[in-house]
């Protein structure tokens, strides 16, 4: 029985999978989304979305990625609930692209990765315990629910700095822990948390531990590592900024990615290295990370999956 090769095959489910199916569908490519292990990616653990265009009364995470889903299953788009475990990319133009879930193939002339990023935590139970509740690592996502209000930013590199300086701006009071003595930001952003008078840096700072009733955040739990004492901080929101890894460990060794781990796309498109193999989302985009833009890359990414199947006629 000979295989079918797909048109079109996507690797993940977030805003730019979702957004890659639906136009993907209406091109007539009848693509294919295979979820991962985390369908609807971060933003299922995003209570409420408030900054996504057309949603004027907000939305929670997981509702807006059911609404992005069914739209692509509108379009005749078929989700499969599974992940993709390895994968073996063609380096012709026109070749043939196989990708495993388990055991089972699946071949296709144009591959889009949307696997997006995973935000590194530090691994305490408390974190888990007060996702939702006070506990984020985007400060853009959920800085809005903390005006006023005096929060912890844990992390010593650029995200922490530009995390910190963000909410600043809305925030009364702006904790932020430097595990060692010094910064890993670049100069510019030490200068500009330097010159914020709401930001106290407590350097040789960790978090230990999170209290609060009823799974909501009150206090961070905090440890010098010079004279191991300890001390609690009154907060509402505690943001751990000590960066994102990209989801592309399966990739590795087939597509040019940066030091970091992100795919690197050709400027102003969505195309790797491989032709007909495409990234969207945070998987190629460690600057912006937000749900808006990752819908963008996913509908160019679609775009050019379409472009690139055309020329081979």
């Amino acid at each position: 029985m000979e295989q079918n090769i797909l048109d079109c095959v996507i690797v993940g489910s977030g805003p730019s999978g979702f957004t890659a199916a639906i136009y993907a569908a209406r091109a007539d490519l009848k693509p294919e989304l295979y979820t991962g292990l985390e369908p609807g990616g971060q933003l299922t653990t995003t209570t409420e979305v408030d900054n996504f265009p057309g949603y004027p009364a907000g939305i929670t995470g997981p509702e807006m990625m059911m609404d992005l889903q069914k739209q692509a299953e509108r379009f005749d788009t078929k989700v499969h609930y599974e992940m993709i475990t390895k994968a073996e990319f063609s380096k012709e133009v026109g070749g043939v692209h196989k990708l495993y879930a388990g055991n089972k193939e699946i071949l296709a002339k144009t591959v889009i990765i949307s696997t997006g990023a995973t935000a590194k935590y530090l691994g305490l139970d408390d974190e888990k315990k007060y996702a939702g509740g006070g506990v984020s690592a985007c400060a853009t996502c959920d800085g809005f629910f903390y005006r006023g209000k005096d929060v912890v930013v844990v992390g010593a590199g650029d995200t922490a700095a530009e995390e910190a300086t963000y909410l600043a701006k809305l925030c009364k009071k702006v904790t932020l822990l430097v595990r060692k003595d010094v910064f890993r930001a670049s100069k510019a952003m030490v200068h500009r948390v330097e010159n914020t008078p709401n930001i106290e840096v407590k350097f040789h700072h960790e978090l230990i531990g999170i209290e609060g009733e009823n799974s909501l955040v009150e206090r961070a739990v905090i440890i010098n590592n010079q004279t191991q004492e300890k001390s609690t901080v009154d907060v509402e929101g505690i943001f751990i900024a000590i960066g994102h890894k990209p989801n592309t460990d399966i990739f590795a060794g087939q597509i040019d990615l940066d030091e970091n781990g992100y795919i690197l796309t050709e400027k102003g498109s969505t195309r790797t290295n491989l032709p007909g193999v495409f990234a969207a989302g945070d998987v190629q985009d460690h600057i912006y990370r937000q749900a808006i833009t990752a819908a963008g890359s996913g509908c160019m990414s679609a775009m050019d999956a379409e472009k690139y199947l055309a020329e081979l006629h």
